[in-house]
């Protein structure tokens, strides 16, 4: 049964954000939301923090609002403006807002719909509704709106890694998980998942992502550092790279007319590919698990990590013909 937090319920900024920074999103603004998780005694502890000015991240005296949740926090999304939802170690599905001129965050809804953790979320264009994959093998789709599940589904066989709803599509999201599967799914149809193999998909898919301007397209990334470009029509035609040596962490593309590719990963490294599936980027500043990967929406060349280093680390691609002579830049610190 579903349990809800109290409604309303406003929450200070804790003194110290947790070690391991999980995950990073921009607003369309250029705000930044960074979540936090850190394992004290036999518990894991998280918050969720927001920086109108990135190049504040991680300092806490310089954060726009803050607050420490129940759990540790895997994924955070954008929703809208000013709702940031949380997927957390707890299980729960987590609603917040942002009020008081973007200094007070605001608990709206808490809901335990999955038996293990929430590892992954994703937020449909149109805001009012998202989707969710556990530990507990499952996929669910939210009602934003009503605080309700309104589809849950069991068609993984292990562990949901990663999902990504379809830019500009309220029924259609993709998945991926631990049994090695990779699901297209369309909530409108009786059996909404299809299965898509391509030619290196005989290894674990970690994450996902659409092409932006493509709904026939996504990238992926697997257990041993390979990414792939999937089209959905044809995935026998998939283009693969080994882009790193470990697990990919996360990817995500860029804001330009021919969207640049960024990727993450285990072995620490950060990495661009452009429209052609060539490497124009790689940094090595990172000294633990990069974690999160996020394009600035107001400055095209930059992006941003952050790991469990607890560095946020704000890369700028080249100017365009110059790409070539960069092959490993450090980032600011």
């Amino acid at each position: 049964m579903s349990k809800g937090s109290a409604w309303g319920r406003p929450v200070t900024a804790p003194a110290c954000m947790e070690v391991q920074i999980g995950a990073v999103r921009y607003r369309r603004d250029g705000a930044l939301l960074l979540a936090a998780s850190s394992l004290s005694s036999r518990t894991w502890g998280g918050s969720i923090w927001v920086f109108k000015d990135p190049e504040g991240a991680p300092n806490e005296s310089l954060c726009t609002a803050g607050v420490q949740t129940e759990a540790g926090v895997t994924d955070v999304a954008w929703v809208s403006e000013k709702g940031i939802l949380v997927a957390s170690d707890s299980g729960a599905v987590e609603l917040w807002e942002i009020l008081e001129k973007e200094s007070l965050l605001v608990n709206k809804f808490a809901k335990y719909e999955h038996d293990d953790i929430v590892k992954t979320l994703s937020v449909f264009s149109d805001g009012t509704q998202a989707v969710s994959g556990g530990k507990d093998f499952s996929v669910k789709v939210w009602d934003l709106s009503q605080k309700a599940v309104l589809k849950s589904y069991n068609a993984h066989s292990s562990e949901v890694n990663c999902v990504a709803a379809c830019p500009g599509k309220d029924t259609i999201f993709l998945s991926c998980g631990e049994d090695g599967r990779i699901l297209l799914w369309d909530t409108r149809k009786p059996k909404p998942a299809t299965r898509i193999d391509f030619c290196a998909s005989d290894t674990i898919p970690t994450s996902v992502t659409w092409h932006p301007e493509k709904d026939d397209t996504f990238a992926c990334g697997d257990e041993t550092g390979n990414v792939s470009l999937v089209n959905i029509k044809n995935p026998d035609s998939a283009q693969t790279s080994a882009v790193h040596s470990q697990n990919i962490t996360g990817l995500a593309y860029s804001y330009h007319s021919s969207p640049f590719l960024a990727s993450i990963s285990e072995d620490c490294t950060v990495a661009v590919l452009d429209a052609d599936f060539s490497e124009v980027f790689r940094d090595l500043s990172h000294r633990d698990f990069v974690t999160g990967v996020a394009w600035s929406p107001l400055d095209h060349s930059k992006f941003t990590t952050v790991g469990w280093d607890h560095k946020v680390l704000h890369h700028h691609l080249p100017s365009e013909g110059r790409t070539e002579n960069l092959i490993a830049t450090k980032a600011e610190d």
